[in-house]
């Protein structure tokens, strides 16, 4: 029998984003349903351990599993599902488990850094982002040739990187802070995480306009400069007669 998958989701959450990645690449059915976690439900709550999202609901043989945190659901649909995204070598496969925890702390990193208030802690914040993927163009540099993580097939640390990546689509129309700049292994594999088509489907359409809300909202020195670019490309008020 098939397992009946509801993934419980929040619509910029990029952890969530590494788990519809993940069902789309295999080709699996499942239903998406998303939560204001700022107000959650009290069916979400009951469910949820931690409160957080994604939540994986899998029905199966009339029973309702609940599987939490973004990296268990992966391994979960690796052990249940079809189109394994895991290399079968257990060394590869150590390796690429290694570079998903990386990318979870670079998660971290573009955190601290929408979140800087200063502008002395955006720049230190901006620095240390880069730093991450220097260590990230050499790995990407001494790896296979692309277009993948692995060369030629599709991985889990693919799935885990294109939620990465697509912040900085938004970033990149806010202001040219040079993070990414100088490391064309890096580019090559955002371009091509950007085109496919289980990265594209895993948010919503209007994605970079709530991105771009929450980030004016967060009152961090991004938002700054954010307010600032807006009232610079502002049209002038009409003036009445």
């Amino acid at each position: 029998m098939t397992d009946e998958l509801i993934l419980v989701s929040q619509h910029l959450c990029p952890y969530v984003q590494r788990a519809a990645i993940s069902l789309r690449e295999k080709d699996v059915p499942f239903e998406r349903i998303a939560v204001d976690l700022a107000n959650k439900p009290a069916w979400f709550k009951a469910i949820s351990p931690l409160g957080k999202v994604p939540l994986l609901r899998v029905e199966h043989d009339g029973q309702e599993t609940v599987i939490f945190e973004s990296l268990v659901i992966l391994e979960f649909l690796e052990e249940t599902q079809p189109n394994p995204l895991h290399s079968t070598d257990p060394y590869a496969r150590a390796r690429h488990r290694a570079w998903i925890e990386f990318g979870s702390a670079i998660l971290n990193a573009i955190g601290r850094f929408y979140s800087a208030p200063t502008e002395s802690a955006f720049r230190a914040e901006s620095g240390a982002l880069s730093a991450m993927f220097d260590r990230l163009e050499v790995e990407l540099a001494n790896g296979a040739a692309g277009p993948w993580f692995a060369g030629e097939r599709f991985s889990l640390v693919d799935a885990v990187y294109g939620p990465i990546f697509r912040y900085f689509e938004v970033f990149d129309r806010i202001g040219d802070f040079g993070i990414l700049d100088g490391k064309p292994h890096v580019e090559a594999w955002r371009k091509a995480l950007h085109e496919r088509s289980s990265v594209k489907d895993a948010v919503a359409p209007n994605y970079a306009q709530r991105l771009h809300a929450y980030l004016q909202a967060k009152g961090s020195h991004l938002s700054e400069i954010i307010r600032q670019n807006d009232s610079t490309t502002a049209l002038p008020q009409a003036r009445s007669a």
